[in-house]
């Protein structure tokens, strides 16, 4: 069977480009096809951007649903004493501070020895602490040496370090022995050196530090404190002393942060209506609607807001986001009254607290209602990956029914080139014919002439 290249060459017809053109005629039934698939792919990709939209208003509200979230402080520190930091529980108010005395861990040296890797005999080191606990340290006869020493109370890693320095004498080597944390109770009281080792080493009286705690009033309240970070002194802060002085702590409660998180709550749901508006629009120049326009989803989903953000709570005080200067406009989109929510953050902080975060017996707040919808709508399972996985579907199913057309056409083109290959077979015997008739025809006649 002659190929596609040499169609034509036997009648003289242009085969070739007509086989071209039945293709191209015959591909037009996989345009409908790729174009319903490049539909449910826009689709998929709007309701990722839905999705996203939704999520912003959920971590949003998620925002407002803890009580603790409206207990958030700020904190003004004057001096250069200490620094601070504010946790869970911090209480507003004023608080002076007074540094009279730094907490530091005790230490103490021992005599001088001439070589530091010399061996100075067996025996044990025992410890006492301040709060009572005690130590042993054994020492091997053959591991004797004063760097042996270190690292055999190092190694038992139970409260006191051990280091040596050189003070340049002639015999300077000198271990260092200090309790490793700061305060009285990780105090050394007392250390003894037995057997060959104690007659190698003996405490240098002159070098003892002693232990200290931290010493501090809190408006005029006498504390102290084992070491130089203190908790508890200010309910919910802590207190890390730099040095002796005074400073002054303020903690006030953080109505800018609440603020902020009102208004978040109010541009993401702005920000969603303006996704869904572009999503569903029709425009009328173009005559064009909108990637979602008149999806049953997205009227589901725009319907269960509209009457979640214009329901009401069971409450005493606040029931409604009108009450609180949050207006649900006829365009859906929210308005917030900023000068009614300064005034409600500022006087009324617990009423907003409980209408959002709900109260301390598991009610829900406001807040807590969102997040449920919401979740229904985005979670595993939810109306978006409900609506996601049916598009999904629909593309593979339109994949298959392209396959298939796909193949219908290629059998089609083959079966147009054999039949074409035969034509042109056909009418190169049949010119052959006529050029041979023609040949003996005009022979014929030339002898007929004569």
């Amino acid at each position: 069977m002659a190929s596609i290249s040499s169609l034509g060459i036997g009648s003289g017809l242009d085969l070739s480009g007509l086989l071209d053109q039945l293709e191209s005629a015959e591909r037009q039934k996989l345009t409908p096809i790729a174009r319903q698939q490049q539909s449910y792919q826009t689709k998929i990709s709007a309701f990722g951007l839905l999705e996203s939209a939704l999520d912003k208003v959920k971590d949003a509200a998620a925002a407002l649903s803890d009580a603790e979230d409206f207990a958030d402080v700020e904190t003004s520190l004057s001096g250069e004493a200490l620094t601070i930091s504010a946790g869970e529980g911090a209480i507003v108010g004023n608080y002076e501070i007074d540094v009279t005395q730094r907490a530091r861990s005790y230490s103490i040296a021992t005599l001088g020895v001439a070589d530091k890797e010399a061996q100075l005999g067996g025996g044990s080191i025992e410890f006492t602490l301040g709060n009572g606990e005690t130590l042993s340290v054994a020492i091997d006869e053959a591991d004797s040496s004063l760097e042996d020493v270190r690292n055999a109370i190092n190694s038992a890693d139970a409260g006191i370090v051990a280091s040596i320095v050189n003070d340049g004498s002639g015999t300077p080597y000198r271990l260092v022995l200090s309790s490793a944390e700061s305060g009285t109770e990780a105090a050394i009281a007392n250390i003894d050196f037995t057997g060959d080792l104690g007659a190698s080493l003996a405490l240098d009286a002159a070098t003892e530090v002693e232990a200290k705690n931290a010493q501090l009033t809190v408006n005029g309240i006498a504390i102290q404190s084992q070491n130089n970070r203190v908790e508890g002194a200010i309910e919910g802060i802590t207190l890390d002393l730099e040095k002796t002085g005074t400073a002054t702590l303020e903690v006030t409660r953080d109505t800018d942060g609440i603020e902020k998180k009102l208004t978040s709550f109010v541009d993401a749901y702005n920000d969603l209506q303006e996704r869904l508006s572009d999503l569903t629009k029709f425009n009328t120049e173009s005559g064009v609607g909108g990637v979602l326009q008149g999806n049953a989803t997205v009227r589901s989903i725009e319907s269960q807001m509209r009457n979640l953000l214009g329901g009401s709570l069971e409450s005493d005080t606040f029931s409604s986001l009108a009450d609180l200067g949050i207006t649900l406009e006829i365009d859906g989109t929210l308005t917030l009254d900023e000068e009614k929510v300064d005034d409600l953050v500022s006087n009324r902080l617990g009423e907003l607290s409980r209408f959002f975060a709900g109260t301390s017996d598991d009610s829900d707040g406001f807040a807590d209602r969102i997040e449920s919808v919401l979740g229904a709508m985005t979670e595993e399972d939810g109306l978006l990956e409900t609506a996601t996985s049916g598009l999904e579907a629909s593309i593979a199913s339109t994949e298959d029914r392209y396959a298939r057309v796909e193949a219908q056409i290629a059998s089609t083109i083959e079966r147009y080139r054999t039949q074409f290959s035969q034509l042109d077979s056909l009418i190169a015997q049949m010119n052959s014919t006529s050029t041979y008739l023609t040949q003996q025809f005009e022979a014929l006649a030339a002898q007929t002439q004569k």
